[in-house]
């Protein structure tokens, strides 16, 4: 797949515990050649949690990416009329960003920059993580899933036995959904064996 020169939003919301799933998956694409833009909600921020320090996690990131996080919804703005992105991976997306985002509500730096990166007619990638995805959040992801440039990363119940309505994405897949979307394509299948339990 070829991401080389390519430059892909990278808009980080606050299911924790996919952190470290995520962090190769940043290091791959940079690999690749892609340029890194960061992304972090107010979530992601201001929040630790029992999966660490996320000060540490986004002063990570942004040193990989080699570009300055966007940190402000105004911030965030200008994506739009600046057209800078081709493409725009929201990993992970929240329960709580689908539904936001399925309706239109731009309340965080995140959900801005979707706004103003859909308006320019280019991909957006969702790498799903969320408790309620076979629940409240079922309509959302049906919704999303037939709106016009909306992708998703492959994904699947993460542990179906005690969190039956829980589904998360294959984060190794992140790269070549972004290239299929690039290409106007949702990559197949898009629903997939059990993920790593999270």
């Amino acid at each position: 797949m070829d991401l080389k020169g390519i430059n892909i939003g990278l808009a980080v919301t606050g299911s924790f515990c996919t952190f470290d799933r995520l962090e190769p998956e940043i290091c791959r694409l940079i690999k690749l050649g892609a340029n890194l833009y960061p992304i972090f909600s107010a979530n992601v921020q201001n929040t630790d949690s029992r999966f660490g320090s996320t000060a540490d996690f986004i002063s990570r990131i942004s040193g990989l990416s080699g570009n300055k996080p966007v940190l402000k919804i105004e911030e965030a703005e200008p994506i739009g009329p600046k057209g800078f992105l081709d493409i725009l991976l929201i990993a992970p997306c929240t329960g709580n960003t689908l539904a936001k985002l399925a309706c239109g509500i731009t309340d965080t730096p995140v959900l801005m920059a979707a706004k103003a990166h859909l308006r320019n007619e280019k991909p957006l990638v969702i790498s799903l993580s969320t408790n309620d995805a076979l629940g409240m959040n079922f309509k959302n992801i049906g919704l999303l899933f037939n709106t016009k440039n909306i992708y998703f990363v492959p994904f699947s119940q993460d542990n179906p036995a005690k969190k039956p309505n829980s589904m998360a994405a294959k984060t190794e897949r992140i790269p070549e959904t972004l290239a299929a979307a690039l290409e106007g394509r949702q990559i197949q299948p898009v629903l997939c064996g059990q993920a790593a339990a999270g």
